[in-house]
């Protein structure tokens, strides 16, 4: 059996240890949480035992945040690290990044910014060795871009990677217009939605940028995926297995993972991003055909949408006549947004 992971959170402020503690005991992972309330005591603890995860303020006295972060990247170079703070200056979220942070946030007030919170940590604790851009490595740029909307920043992204280096300019979550080479505003945005792997940085918002982008940045993103995913279909056709049509609803907001289950066996399915696929058919394929009942005995009509908010994720399932499609989906997006990944999903699965 493979050992927990560890994730030691380290705040001078015992009230939020213990709120912190709680939440993150939760996670689907079930890591083993540690906490310290002293830079100093952090570390003695970071020197006698493997951790994955370091949580930390910034605003503690004798050693603050950034002094156990400088002294952390010497000791520990592989250890993954999030600023948890109260402040919102972008002067200290453009430094924490340059010391090397995977993520930098301001403490969740609300039910909300909890979910995105436990989101966000317990996708860092499966992130992948290989690709995504530094700061969440098994992140692409979309999850990068949507990270920073979702919670209403005003900054300016600094994207590079081998092939070029652009700017994406966000203020107070809606995203004003992005720059790469010779391109601008959406076709600039597709060019580096393309980039498979690289660095970002978050710099402070400056002045303001004339807006070239008037979109949400929701249906932004969607189209951008789905121009993406129009521009591949050609090349991909006569290769394209049920399993790598499934993996292009990646490109849609929020996606986690999707499974087709043939509606007359369970136990016939494909799937895409499942850790343990063999129940979940099962339940897709049950719920299915209870819901296909229930719309008879009610007498109105076929029901071929249904969605589920889970405590871990929310799963919707779609049906068609013959197979049904079962869709993870982050908790993080409201419901309007799920409704857009789903009538994209929607559109892509029935071609």
């Amino acid at each position: 059996m493979a050992a927990r992971q560890k994730i030691l959170i380290l705040d001078d402020d015992q009230d939020l240890l213990e709120i912190y503690q709680e939440i993150l005991a939760r996670l689907p992972s079930q890591p083993e949480i540690r906490t310290a309330t002293t830079g100093q005591d952090a570390i003695a603890i970071l020197e006698n035992e493997p951790f994955v995860l370091l949580l930390v303020d910034l605003n503690m006295p004798q050693m603050d945040g950034f002094q156990v972060l400088a002294v952390v990247r010497r000791r520990f170079p592989a250890l993954r690290t999030v600023v948890m703070t109260g402040a919102s200056e972008a002067d200290l979220r453009a430094r924490a990044y340059r010391v090397g942070v995977d993520l930098y946030m301001e403490k969740p007030k609300t039910g909300r910014e909890i979910i995105f919170f436990v989101d966000c940590i317990e996708s860092l604790l499966e992130r992948e060795s290989q690709g995504g851009f530094r700061g969440v490595q098994s992140k692409t740029l979309l999850d990068i871009i949507q990270m920073e909307c979702l919670t209403q920043n005003s900054c300016v992204l600094k994207i590079s990677s081998a092939v070029g280096e652009g700017r994406i300019w966000i203020q107070k979550g809606e995203i004003m217009d992005a720059a790469v080479e010779d391109k601008v505003g959406k076709a600039a945005i597709t060019e580096m939605i393309g980039w498979k792997a690289g660095n970002f940085e978050i710099l402070p918002a400056g002045l303001p940028r004339p807006r070239t982008i008037f979109i949400g940045y929701e249906s932004l993103l969607m189209e951008t995926a789905q121009s993406m995913d129009e521009a591949d279909e050609a090349d991909a056709a006569e290769r394209q297995t049920p399993e790598s049509l499934l993996s292009t609803f990646a490109r849609f907001t929020g996606v986690q993972f999707a499974m087709a289950v043939d509606l007359g066996e369970s136990k016939k399915y494909e799937h895409w991003g499942c850790d343990d696929p063999a129940p979940l058919a099962v339940w897709t394929h049950q719920t299915a055909h209870a819901f296909k009942q229930l719309g008879t005995q009610l007498k109105v009509g076929e029901l071929l949408d249904i969605v589920a908010f889970g405590s871990v994720r929310n799963i919707a399932v779609l049906s068609a006549d013959e197979e049904v499609l079962g869709v993870g989906i982050t908790r993080a997006l409201a419901a309007p947004q799920i409704r857009e990944t789903l009538t994209q999903i929607e559109s892509k699965w029935a071609s």
